[in-house]
């Protein structure tokens, strides 16, 4: 399996070989409509996008004049690649929330000379450093990412425990552990804190407790799922572990707003 492959289509946000691929995708000229975690998001020139988990994109919808060049990266190489800075922890939490971060004409140029870089030196496996220098190529575009976020968003200051404690939280739930499990104590264990200093890191570096980003995740996932026609309500429900279909349905209503079948008739 290649850890970088470079692309100039969409299509394999989520699916097949590039499913588990973190994707960093940069409009080179027109529109399309994402639709992501049930939400409709456009996505146009100058924009990029990048996505930790593609199968949260439901619906790619792309104009007559859309072009794109994607990078995938698999998350073992970007672990690699990332740099050490907590900055990251911020731009995991947003991302999730919305992919599409808006670039200035000078970080679309800068934006632009990382992707051109790490295809001239995917294409050199001659090289003798083959493997550090991809990961410095990936580092460098990690860190202009980072940056353009900043400018967006503001900079943080969080503490290395908060963080760690953070980050091991957040790859639980990307790691589907909310279907089975979506007690807080269940993580504090896992984590080896108390539920409430979960809850307080979770508030101080997100702004949101941490009971918010286990019903977020499971949440968005149900909506993804109700999508799929081919799925019964009793069938989700037991993939959440829900007691019953009538739970299940209290859950959807509680959190979605609406039943499973209203949800379900939704364009």
């Amino acid at each position: 399996m290649e850890q970088i492959v470079i692309a100039d289509t969409l299509n394999g946000l989520g699916q097949g070989e590039l499913q588990d691929y973190l994707a960093h995708a940069y409009c080179l000229d027109g529109t399309c409509t994402i639709r992501y975690n049930g939400s409709d998001l456009l996505y146009k020139k100058g924009d990029v996008l990048i996505l930790r988990k593609g199968k949260l994109v439901e619906k790619i919808a792309p104009a007559d004049d859309f072009r794109v060049k994607v990078i995938y990266v698999t998350p073992n190489f970007v672990t690699l690649s990332t740099p050490q800075s907590n900055y990251g922890v911020k731009g995991q939490l947003s991302l999730f929330l919305n992919p599409v971060m808006h670039l200035t004409q000078e970080q679309q140029m800068r934006c632009m000379q990382d992707f051109d870089e790490v295809e001239l030196r995917l294409n050199n496996k001659n090289h003798h450093f083959y493997q550090e220098m991809m990961i410095n190529v990936i580092q460098a575009m990690i860190l202009d990412f980072f940056d353009f976020h900043s400018h967006l968003y503001g900079e943080i200051n969080i503490s290395d425990a908060n963080a760690s404690v953070m980050v091991r939280f957040l790859n639980m739930l990307e790691n589907g552990e909310f279907r089975e499990h979506r007690e807080l104590a269940y993580y504090a264990n896992r984590l080896c804190v108390t539920p409430k200093y979960l809850s307080e890191v979770a508030k101080k570096v997100s702004g949101c407790a941490a009971n918010y980003w286990i019903n977020s995740y499971t949440a968005r996932d149900i909506s993804r799922l109700l999508k799929d026609k081919t799925l019964t309500f009793v069938q989700i429900s037991d993939m959440f572990g829900f007691s019953s279909p009538a739970y299940f349905s209290r859950y959807v209503q509680n959190n979605l707003g609406v039943s499973p079948t209203e949800f379900r008739g939704y364009d």
